[in-house]
């Protein structure tokens, strides 16, 4: 048994930093009354952790190649923990948002070296048997989120779906100093600072652009310079990497129709399966009046559907074309959304179960494969860039898919209600306190949710398509001269 202490300390650490990605979405009506925030505060309470875990992986992943994996990891543990305190006695939606950007940052330094150290810990079957087990509590988390959130909740209040992460880092940073051995990369190329930056203020201007114009209307002077500025500074990345010696994100490999498609389909996964469901809580919540553990209830059907999926499809899709698989998934993700597009002033909690569970399989289908799909489409001394490449478009697409259907859902309210205010009170989980009539209420929500998931539907099917047109089996790769293999964060 001791052999598999390394093992439980760095699940513990990759359980908690990816709960966190989805146990606010229940919790975020009772963050907004609590805090008297507005809805793009709150649409930040979940981009911003997204976005810097997303910003920051391929560099903490450098980073920790240098100076040494546990040595990051516990780091990774120490801020995640601070900032989850401050997050937990945050007196505003400043700090709040503020105090999750930190964790982001914690979380991206323990995300990108969890692979690493298993990978110099166990050989052989234990590896293998390792690496399923960090796979199957990847996916317990994304199960786990919504409950644990919506049990914290109504048991505690909202500030506990941070406050518990305290007793967990402290399990997880004991282990870690007890049982993990340091490990580096001998070939680490150091950190590519300036395609960090740029590529942080890219994705961090274009996000806030998106949520300006859910907030203002996509004419608006602040959403357009916002976008436009993450524009020039997209450019300004590419720029940059093509000249670097030591690339971030080493472009070259999108010359790979299949590589790029990959790229974009984990993108676009994100939105299409998970950037609407905070919405659907909202209205879940603030509309049927459910309570937060009864609203994480309803959306369990998806994260159950994706556990048993992904369990069953790895024993028996394994040789399967990826093609087909990621693709076929996607097409499941995009019809689920848009068999929950049937909601009207009348419908109750019952009316989205059925898609939910249409996406849950699809998730399951189409995740695990990500990851062993982009690594191959690439050469093998590029595999581990490419697998941290999956992770970091994942959580973008999270990110820019909240603000995106933010906007859209938005629009959608003040379509119904005609009254910017009134939209953006319903959007913020004051439904109960508007005053406005009931029928308007349930009219606007169903409007637009069902806009949102049609959206985030085609989103979905567009991803799918494009994965059936582009990727194809690799060729095999020769093995490359390095024996230790490059870790997930590189």
């Amino acid at each position: 048994m001791r052999k598999w202490w390394p093992l439980v300390a760095i699940c513990t650490g990759a359980f908690m930093l990816l709960v966190d990605v989805t146990i606010v979405t229940v919790a975020l009506p009772d963050m907004a009354h609590g805090l008297k925030t507005s809805f793009s505060a709150l649409q930040w309470v979940m981009d911003i952790y997204a976005l810097v875990l997303a910003a920051l992986l391929l560099s903490a992943g450098a980073v920790a190649d240098l100076v040494g994996r546990r040595r990051v990891y516990v780091l990774g543990l120490v801020v995640f923990a601070l900032s989850s305190l401050a997050c937990g006695i945050a007196p505003n939606s400043t700090v709040l948002v503020t105090a999750r950007g930190v964790q982001g940052l914690g979380a991206a330094a323990m995300f990108a070296t969890t692979m690493a150290l298993l990978n110099s810990t166990y050989q052989g079957r234990d590896r293998g048997v390792a690496f399923g087990i960090w796979g199957a509590v990847n996916g317990a988390a994304a199960a786990a989120g919504p409950i644990l959130g919506g049990l914290l909740t109504t048991q505690f209040g909202w500030r506990w779906v941070f406050l518990v992460n305290l007793p967990v880092s402290l399990l997880a940073l004991g282990l870690t100093v007890r049982v993990v051995r340091e490990s580096r990369n001998p070939h680490a190329r150091g950190v590519d600072l300036p395609g960090m930056v740029t590529f942080t203020a890219a994705a961090g201007a274009v996000t806030y652009g998106l949520i300006r114009a859910g907030d203002d209307g996509w004419g608006s002077t602040a959403a357009l310079v916002s976008l436009a500025a993450g524009l020039v500074a997209l450019v300004v990345f590419v720029a940059v990497e093509l000249r670097t010696r030591r690339p971030m994100l080493e472009l070259r490999l999108f010359r790979n129709p299949s590589f790029s498609a990959i790229m974009i389909a984990a993108a676009l996964l994100s939105i299409a399966a998970f950037a609407y469901t905070p919405y659907l809580s909202v209205w879940l919540q603030s509309v049927l009046e459910l309570s937060a553990i009864q609203a994480g209830l309803v959306l369990l059907p998806m994260s159950v559907m994706a556990f048993v999926v992904a369990g069953a499809g790895g024993r028996i899709l394994h040789d399967a074309s990826p093609r087909l698989v990621i693709g076929g998934g996607l097409l499941l993700i995009g019809v689920g959304a848009m068999a929950q597009a049937v909601l009207s002033a009348g419908s109750g909690w019952a009316a989205v179960l059925t898609g939910l569970g249409i996406s849950g399989a699809g998730v399951g289908l189409a995740t695990p494969t990500l990851a062993s799909a982009g690594m191959a489409a690439v050469p093998v001394e590029r595999s581990g860039m490419a697998a941290g490449a999956v992770n970091t478009f994942r959580q973008l697409g999270f990110a820019l898919g909240i603000a995106l259907l933010g906007g859209i859902f938005h629009d959608g309210l003040q379509h119904t209600v005609h009254s910017k205010g009134l939209a953006a009170a319903l959007s913020g989980g004051q439904a109960q306190r508007t005053g406005a009539p009931r029928h308007l209420v349930h009219q606007a929500f169903a409007h637009g949710l069902n806009v949102t998931l049609l959206t985030a539907g085609g989103i979905g099917l567009a991803a799918g398509l494009l994965v059936l047109a582009l990727v194809r089996r690799p060729a095999p790769h020769p093995a490359p001269p390095v024996a230790e293999p490059v870790p997930a964060g590189q």
